[in-house]
């Protein structure tokens, strides 16, 4: 005896196909539009990073004593140091944000069986 079809014109089986194919296409839309956003903060910091050591170099070039240059250097270094510890910070911050839009795509949007 043949089953007989389902309003929507589906079996059972490809209703659950067709609603986990969507549920991963929501979680990779998400997850595309967070990778967008990263990677433009990720630019900005990357151009943030180029001026840093062109104004290095320059104040470097500009130093009449080797005092000044050690001082100079110095400021720098303590700025990329607290630089790099803002990194770390975005790319947790950034790891984390990942995580939680595939958790959360997989609690609310996936399909049960």
């Amino acid at each position: 005896m043949a089953q007989k079809p389902s309003q929507s014109g589906l079996s059972s089986p490809a209703k659950a196909v067709e609603a986990q194919t969507e549920a991963v296409a929501a979680m990779q839309k998400d997850l595309l539009a967070a990778c967008e956003e990263m990677s433009h903060a990720w630019m900005e910091r990357m151009k943030s990073e180029a001026e840093f050591w062109s104004e290095l170099g320059a104040k470097l070039s500009s130093t009449r004593s080797v005092p000044d240059a050690m001082s100079a250097y110095q400021e720098g270094i303590a700025q990329r140091m607290k630089t790099a510890a803002d990194d770390g910070r975005r790319l947790f911050e950034d790891g984390q944000k990942m995580f939680n839009i595939i958790t959360r795509g997989m609690a609310t949007r996936w399909p049960s069986a």
